[in-house]
């Protein structure tokens, strides 16, 4: 029990603690007893049982003490969000990232927020610089309720538009839209249904007439996938789009991560100048998130 008193991380209001097979549930409680007495902010205690996993970086977590909800109200860089821990993605150890990258933002940049969660990249670069717009791109309906309810909560429903979808099928809807004719679907990972349904409808094209074809700054704070959805930001950028690409590696190996981002803009046909290499924090023993900051030339 004294290594597991200090391995637990805060949500907000709740925190979320990971105990050995062999942890007993009456030394569950008393570290969870112990937690909300020495933070009296934090409400509940939840039991890691899964990590995040799947293309909707879902966790599993169980009720250990407190009140009796997996509902989150966190707070950084002056906004606020609501979320639930097991249904929705969420990491505070982005925060510095947001703020840094707020920070980089000029005035009147159109942005694009890929794997946007519950929109805590949107919300924070929107109130923290004096961007013109930003786009939220998600997959998963249950984290993209919670982002329209974190809009409402920050008061920047008229700058962050919130779009339902997996990003792959938004970039070739967006081209199509605007081209006006039929741009070629994406090869990599849809069968012949799934093509099918790209067709845009009217009510879609409705949804899709006020978004951006092209943007001046992408975001892209990738899930653990084999694909690198560079293909998709390439098609959406232009030139001088500054895009911030995430990804996750072995310390060594950081110049593969650059290497791909290169070969995958030589098959795009886009000139691009790497602008910066930098760590994002450590996920496991010598493996990071990596980030690299590049610019559409």
């Amino acid at each position: 029990m004294k290594n597991a008193f200090n391995s637990f991380d805060r949500l907000g209001n709740i925190a979320i603690a990971k105990f050995s097979p062999s942890t007993k549930l009456s030394d569950k409680k008393q570290f969870a007893d112990k937690i909300m007495h020495d933070n009296p902010s934090i409400k509940t205690v939840l039991e890691k049982i899964r990590g995040f996993k799947g293309r909707l970086r879902k966790q599993k977590t169980s009720w250990i003490a407190g009140e009796k909800t997996k509902e989150v109200l966190y707070r950084e860089n002056g906004c606020v969000f609501r979320f639930n821990t097991d249904s929705t993605y969420f990491s505070p150890r982005l925060s510095n990232e947001r703020k840094e990258i707020a920070g980089m933002i000029k005035p009147g940049d159109i942005v694009l927020v890929m794997f946007a969660g519950v929109a805590p990249f949107p919300i924070v670069l929107e109130k923290n610089s004096k961007s013109k717009k930003v786009v939220s791109v998600e997959i998963n309906r249950e984290a993209n309720k919670y982002a329209k309810l974190n809009v409402e909560l920050n008061k920047v429903k008229n700058r962050v538009e919130i779009v339902q979808g997996d990003v792959r099928k938004f970039a070739w809807k967006i081209g199509s839209l605007r081209s006006h004719i039929p741009t070629r679907p994406p090869k990599r990972n849809f069968n012949v249904k799934e093509i099918r349904k790209l067709t845009i409808n009217d009510k879609k094209r409705m949804e899709l007439e006020n978004i951006p074809s092209k943007y001046d700054v992408i975001v892209m704070p990738r899930p653990q996938l084999k694909y690198s959805f560079l293909e998709e930001a390439f098609a959406l950028s232009k030139k001088g789009t500054r895009i911030f690409y995430y990804d996750f590696t072995p310390i060594s190996e950081k110049e593969k991560i650059v290497e791909k981002i290169k070969m995958e803009a030589k098959k795009a046909r886009k000139k691009i100048k790497i602008l910066k290499v930098k760590s994002a924090g450590e996920i496991a023993p010598y493996k990071i998130r990596l980030r690299v900051d590049f610019k559409i030339l």
